[in-house]
């Protein structure tokens, strides 16, 4: 009875495994093969190089992941510059209500025909901009 006891008394700590993996293999690379290899497993994407080298073994597919630094740094500026763009616009919609608001009819049309030509060559610089990530999109970025 107290031989029970002791089995079914919680030790604490993480339980057990179903199906633990106990059989380790080892194998021994010169400086070539080793580089070789860490490019392959930084490429993949994986986090735990035993599960790099287990997919390996069975053919499982391997993904490689490659990431284009300025591509990203072309995107991640695009982004910021589309959300100033957009706030540029809650500011537009904000200036006109209050230009009516305060200030005479005369006054407002004369600060809106001002505000008109600065929108203007917003949208030119706008259209330029979208050329500009078009023709890098065919250039640069595969499909």
């Amino acid at each position: 009875m107290e031989n029970e006891e002791k089995k079914n008394r919680n030790k604490g700590g993480r339980p057990a495994k179903i199906d633990p993996a106990v059989h380790r293999y080892s194998i021994s690379l010169n400086d070539e093969e080793n580089a070789h290899f860490l490019t392959l497993f930084e490429t993949s994407g994986m986090h735990v190089m035993a599960h790099f080298i287990t997919a390996c073994v069975f053919q499982k597919g391997i993904k490689t992941i490659k990431i284009d630094k300025a591509t990203m740094d072309y995107y991640m500026r695009l982004t910021s510059f589309y959300s100033q763009f957009r706030a540029i616009g809650v500011n537009y919609n904000q200036v006109v209500k209050i230009l009516y608001q305060k200030f005479s009819e005369k006054k407002a049309s004369a600060y809106m025909y001002k505000l008109e030509k600065q929108t203007a060559e917003f949208a030119v610089l706008s259209q330029k901009i979208i050329s500009l990530t078009k023709e890098f999109e065919e250039k640069h970025l595969e499909k």
